[in-house]
């Protein structure tokens, strides 16, 4: 026992951090351990030190302040009982050295600007973080809120994960999470939340929309604040779009939002197909084609819209004689769910630039032979 307490010990003296403390319970005690905060924050490990989802407490376990377990089955022995109080122990030291904000000169935009900034020294990063309440020992993970409803989308973030820090930067308003959440589940669950107090139509969505960056070591904030701006290309305004976007989950695609919106709009199929959507009867055709290569199928797809399975079918013909497709063929479907996505990210990355003549250009379908980069400037590095 006075190993067990020692080893704990020195955990609590060399500056170790939550993570490090509940996987040193989990791998020690041989089974999955936990913790969960008042907050709602959960960390749990299993016994070979994999990070597993968060989950409610097993039943019994202590409402102590962070409250801490062991997921052993069987009784708990008096072994796991030290192990037990020997976490919490640490992890109220570990919450202890996060030092209460201290008059800097700085209000939290600006240190959360210094916190997202790569141009900033990784000491002074990491002092805003802690001057903020943020935990540098722990990933973070950034999200960019932007468009109408930008202020009731940040409330539904932290209706559902503990927001550490949220701030308007430039045009954006930047989140701060640190969860444990995976980043599909996530967005998954925001998407669905915004989608039902923001509803689209035919027309489109005016907003918000959501970009999400990856879970991150903490000083790497910066590089989860520009995927999560990268992101908002792909949180789209048209009707079958997502408004809320994991960056992990785009792979490959995320090199469209590398390209400038004047050269994605002038691709010519996407002129053809704009051009066509530029009409009443061929708007409602291309949001049909939309459906068909989201929902994947004529039944799904008429199920969706409401309509009769030969309607789809006729309004997705329409489109294929216009741009010459057969989407019964592999390559041209691939071909219609990339000029759709590619049509996608121009019309959303035009509609966050708030330029007039690209605004004019999502609405008109027109083309612009702007070179404009894919996404406005925000102030920081």
């Amino acid at each position: 026992m006075l190993r067990l307490i020692d080893y704990f010990d020195g955990l609590a003296e060399s500056d170790a951090n939550a993570d490090t403390v509940i996987r040193a319970a989990a791998l020690l005690a041989e089974c999955p351990a936990g913790a969960r905060w008042p907050s709602g924050t959960v960390i749990r490990y299993d016994a070979a030190g994999r990070l597993l989802p968060a989950a409610a407490a097993p039943p019994g376990v202590s409402g102590a302040e962070p409250a801490v377990w062991l997921e052993r089955a069987g009784d708990v022995d008096s072994l796991d009982s030290l192990v037990v109080a020997r976490v919490r122990h640490c992890l109220r030291v570990a919450a202890a050295r996060v030092p209460v904000a201290a008059p800097t000169g700085l209000d939290d935009p600006a240190l959360l600007e210094v916190v997202l900034s790569e141009k900033q020294r990784r000491a002074d990063r990491v002092r805003a973080m802690r001057l903020l309440g943020v935990d540098p020992g722990r990933p973070i993970r950034v999200l960019a809120v932007t468009g109408p409803g930008a202020v009731d989308a940040v409330r539904i973030v932290a209706g559902r994960v503990p927001v550490i820090r949220s701030a308007v930067v430039g045009a954006v308003t930047a989140v701060l999470i640190q969860e444990h959440l995976d980043g599909r589940e996530l967005s998954d669950v925001l998407n669905s939340a915004v989608v039902h107090d923001f509803p689209a139509c035919r027309r489109g969505a005016s907003g918000p929309w959501v970009g999400m960056g990856e879970r991150l070591a903490a000083p790497a904030a910066a590089t989860s604040w520009e995927q999560a701006r990268r992101a908002l290309h792909f949180a789209s305004s048209t009707w079958h779009g997502r408004r809320v976007i994991a960056y992990e989950r785009l792979g490959s695609l995320a090199l469209l939002g590398e390209l400038p919106v004047g050269r994605l709009l002038g691709t010519s199929d996407v002129v053809r197909i704009n051009e066509f959507a530029g009409t009443e009867s061929g708007a409602v055709a291309v949001d049909t084609l939309e459906a068909f290569c989201v929902f994947g199928s004529l039944r799904r797809t008429a199920a969706e819209l409401h309509l009769h399975h030969s309607t789809v079918a006729a309004r997705i013909a329409q489109v294929e004689a216009v741009m010459g497709w057969d989407v019964d063929q592999a390559l041209d479907r691939f071909t219609a769910t990339l000029v759709l996505m590619v049509r996608r990210v121009a019309l959303s990355s035009a509609e966050l630039a708030c330029t007039p003549d690209l605004a004019d250009a999502r609405r008109q379908g027109s083309d612009t032979r702007r070179e404009d980069g894919p996404f406005p400037a925000t102030g920081v590095g």
